[in-house]
């Protein structure tokens, strides 16, 4: 019993060293432009990146929906809403999930909540975790400018502050753009 414990603990550890290192290596790169994707939302629309050329996009990954940290995250960036409509940006989730109307509905989220029921676009992204049976998308977040580049990727992201993160370097951002 004790050797299987560990040959399990072995394994497990040797998968998150394995994970972490091809994180890093198919992450967007900063400056470049971001991953086309298009998908579906809660409602059924089609969603492209390119729909909002000259606005700022928070898109965010998130492993599944109405879990703690997903709808603490997601309720934080519908309650600071305001704020980042102001900053001329757009709010985008993006989970495996298959459809997200419930829980849109549930909480009352007025953004896009993107359905990559296959995984691609978590993939190119570096959010897609795939354990074969079970997939899901890593919690991180892309800034990307309105010229559709990647300006900003959170990978260490804590739920009950990171909307106000964002808001924080959107204003960072737009303030030297303005200079």
């Amino acid at each position: 019993m004790k050797w299987s414990a560990i040959v399990v603990a072995l394994l497990v550890l040797t998968s998150l060293i394995v994970v972490q290192t091809v994180r890093a290596n198919d992450l967007p790169e900063i400056g470049k432009p971001a991953p086309e994707l298009n998908l579906p939302d809660q409602h059924g629309k089609l969603h492209t990146l390119q729909d909002y050329r000259g606005k700022w996009v928070v898109l965010y990954f998130y492993p599944k929906d109405d879990t703690p940290g997903c709808t603490e995250e997601a309720c934080a960036f519908r309650d600071d809403l305001h704020q980042l409509t102001a900053l001329d940006a757009q709010v985008i989730g993006v989970s495996i999930d298959n459809s997200h109307a419930e829980f849109a509905k549930k909480y009352h989220l007025p953004f896009p909540l993107l359905a990559d029921k296959t995984g691609l676009v978590a993939a190119r992204y570096g959010a897609l975790l795939n354990f074969g049976i079970v997939k899901f998308a890593r919690r991180y977040t892309f800034l990307i400018d309105p010229q559709g580049n990647i300006r900003k990727n959170y990978l260490d992201v804590q739920t009950s502050r990171h909307s106000k993160e964002i808001i924080e370097d959107l204003k960072k951002l737009t303030a030297k753009e303005n200079q």
